[in-house]
């Protein structure tokens, strides 16, 4: 038996934490409960943040929006805020798991889960979150690319939690698209993704470029080398062809049981493609 604490304010959660240090905490419980069953984890106690209302919802602070760390996939899917300012984000999520893992599954546990196949996590690579980190001592905001280290080893030190993650507005971009590549069509664990958010001119001039792919490494990759290739060029076929090499050598996948690294590295290449759709026909 287990010990399941349910702390609905900060101070509860501080003094519980005090008395139960080694404690496992979580939200939705979808990972956790894995590798419990499993063995991979044994924790003496659980503390469960689900009712703690400052780490829920999605709010507006000026041109920020801070998204509680336990706020889950189906409550973020269907926020207005977020369809309108990080449609890349809705995506992910929409795509990931299945209904009752993302009614259950929240974005704080997808972050520190920290698995390169985390559907959120290229989306957020893109658009450059910060997490906010909180503890009885102080608070600090860190980028999600120095908070992710490895496969799941993030920046969290004892008595430190997840409070939530915060995303710049940013200038409306022209083309905001997520896609993965799974052995399946629905509820797969991906093979590749990739997260992609582009300014192209009326003229049909790349502007600027933000790409980032998952599951093709340790953490999610996201190459500046490829962005600044696109910057200046037209968003054809021909250009995305051009610069698919780069993906390639960019990328460090490996090989599992869902797929082999060259059959990886093969398709994160291919889904630079598919922004060809988002530009003018070719003559």
């Amino acid at each position: 038996m287990r010990d399941v604490f349910l702390p609905k304010a900060p101070e509860e959660l501080w003094a519980i934490l005090e008395k139960e240090p080694a404690a496992a905490i979580y939200a939705g419980g979808t990972d956790l409960l894995v590798k419990l069953r499993s063995g991979l984890l044994d924790a003496r106690s659980l503390i469960c943040l689900e009712r703690m209302e400052a780490f829920q919802g999605v709010r507006e602070c000026g041109e920020e929006i801070f998204i509680g760390a336990a706020t889950t996939h189906s409550r973020l899917i269907a926020d207005r805020l977020m369809r309108r300012h990080f449609p890349v984000l809705v995506k992910g999520a929409t795509v990931l798991g299945s209904p009752p893992i993302r009614h259950m599954g929240t974005i704080g546990g997808n972050i520190v889960t920290a698995s390169p196949a985390g559907d959120t996590l290229p989306a957020l690579y893109v658009l450059e979150a910060e997490v906010e980190i909180r503890s009885t001592t102080q608070d600090r905001r860190v980028p999600l690319t120095e908070f992710i280290k490895g496969p799941g080893e993030v920046d969290l030190q004892q008595g430190e939690v997840l409070a939530g993650v915060w995303l710049k507005k940013t200038s409306e971009w022209t083309v905001s698209h997520y896609e993965k590549v799974g052995r399946r069509k629905a509820q797969a664990c991906s093979v590749a993704g990739m997260a992609a958010l582009l300014n192209v001119s009326n003229s049909g001039k790349i502007e600027a470029a933000r790409l980032a792919w998952g599951s093709v490494g340790p953490t999610v990759i996201r190459s500046t080398t490829i962005e600044h290739a696109l910057i200046g060029e037209s968003l054809t076929s021909n250009t995305l062809n051009s610069v698919a090499h780069l993906v390639r050598e960019a990328v460090s996948p490996i090989d599992d049981v869902r797929a082999t690294a060259a059959y990886r590295r093969a398709v994160a290449g291919a889904l630079l493609l598919r922004l060809a759709a988002y530009g003018k026909r070719e003559n």
